[in-house]
């Protein structure tokens, strides 16, 4: 049996309030959708910004070819394809594979509903929809909500959201930048980051400055070894100097 979606809310009434913004700037998002007639050049940018939301990043071998080839066709809608990034292996290795069921309901949520995480209610209460119906009815229930139908629909690629803050001058930082893809135990057991620590300082020496053979250069560190003492000044006095034998006559 199913367990239902447990009840969580909002941290503040703000976050129920639609956004306004007098004038756009570069903090606003933009946003790719199909409800327009594409060329295969806009389609090409559209595919790219939905895996630019969903991976972050899609090398050559994680690109799924044959939905992008479904999407083109108009066989299925942004909506499915967007289902279809997040049931991939690629997907499902990177990301659910690699984190916990908290992890992975804050990652999903981020690229899905464009948004972070209300509270730790929430994401218990989207962890068991992961824990009682698998990744693929947790990925349903999120596109199937109705967040997701009211603020991208069947044909908008998902974006971030509430990016620019009042009384700030630069909004909040993108998921993808804030939110590393493993968590802290991955991180660890993969071995990275890792500090290295050099006792010495290494410098740059270009070719045409470096000391060329004779140079006196190469010797300066032998010099430097070198712990040489100077002699020692003679303490006389005035007093006892015998002026008559000291200085030279002629006989």
């Amino acid at each position: 049996m199913a367990i239902p979606l447990l009840q969580y809310a909002p941290t503040t009434n703000n976050q129920r309030v639609a956004d306004f913004e007098v004038v756009p700037g570069d903090e606003q998002p933009r946003i790719f959708t199909t409800d327009n007639l594409l060329s295969p050049t806009e389609m090409d940018t559209l595919i790219a910004a939905a895996y630019r939301q969903i991976f972050f990043h899609a090398f050559a071998s994680d690109r799924e070819v044959a939905l992008e080839s479904q999407l083109r066709n108009g066989q299925i809608t942004v909506r499915e394809f967007i289902r279809g990034l997040l049931l991939s292996n690629t997907f499902i290795d990177s990301f659910y594979n690699k984190n916990s069921n908290y992890r992975f309901v804050e990652h999903c949520v981020e690229k899905v509903l464009g948004r972070r995480v209300y509270s730790e209610r929430e994401k218990i209460a989207w962890s068991a929809v992961v824990m009682s119906k698998g990744v693929k009815g947790f990925v349903d229930e999120l596109l199937n909500s109705s967040e997701y139908i009211e603020n991208f629909g069947e044909n908008t690629v998902p974006y971030q959201r509430r990016r620019v803050l009042p009384s700030r001058a630069t909004g909040e930082l993108p998921f993808n930048i804030k939110s590393p893809r493993y968590d802290a135990y991955y991180r660890a057991k993969l071995g990275f980051p890792q500090s290295i620590w050099q006792t010495s300082v290494r410098r740059y020496v270009p070719q045409d400055r470096q000391p060329q053979a004779g140079s006196p250069a190469q010797f300066l560190e032998m010099a430097r070894s070198i712990n040489a003492r100077g002699g020692q000044a003679q303490r006389l006095s005035a007093l006892n100097v015998d002026y008559e034998r000291a200085v030279p006559y002629r006989k």
